[in-house]
């Protein structure tokens, strides 16, 4: 089975256009906090940067007389739900084992408590590792899904990501190796 990189999500039309309506700085931004706390709380690295790329993958943009509406957004969002399903159709379509999608999907269902009634999640450690990337990435009003990047800059740091990835699980083989 062909390995699935970010670079192959990134790519993706449909990647691009709802990471780019969710905000393309900040889906960068979260996976690179994944990758960090996928490190520290020994989490699968590349379930958790993919899961964490496309965690607002779902987003709808609440728009009232022309304007972004926050308030309207968070008594209406389900983007969670949306982008579990989004992620995961295209996870399954560019080849990824489908385990890991649905474990990517549901660390993106998951991402968020925002839609669900009031209390709390038994959360695993790669969904964990997920809303954690996210609310380090956080910023008042949503303000972090409207940083821009250019198309060039977004690519050469989800390569550099990959790359980290890559490295990570090599190390890892000869740590168990040697073993």
């Amino acid at each position: 089975m062909k390995k699935i990189t970010l670079t192959d999500l990134y790519k993706h039309p449909h990647v691009q256009k709802y990471v780019k309506r969710s905000g393309m700085v900040h889906a960068i931004s979260t996976a690179y906090h994944a990758y960090r706390l996928a490190v520290k709380h020994g989490v699968d690295p590349d379930m958790a940067t993919k899961a964490a790329f496309l965690h607002d993958i779902g987003h709808y943009k609440w728009y009232k007389n022309g304007h972004w509406d926050y308030d309207m957004y968070k008594e209406n969002d389900i983007h969670a739900i949306k982008g579990a399903e989004r992620a995961h159709r295209i996870l399954v379509s560019l080849g990824e084992d489908r385990k890991k999608a649905k474990e990517i999907a549901l660390a993106i269902l998951l991402h968020t408590d925002s839609y669900l009634p009031a209390g709390s999640l038994n959360l695993n450690p790669l969904q964990k590792v997920v809303a954690l990337a996210d609310e380090a990435d956080e910023e008042p009003g949503g303000s972090h899904h409207y940083r821009t990047v250019s198309d060039i800059k977004a690519l050469t740091m989800i390569k550099k990501l990959d790359e980290m990835v890559d490295e990570y699980n090599e190390e890892e083989k000869v740590k168990h190796s040697v073993s």
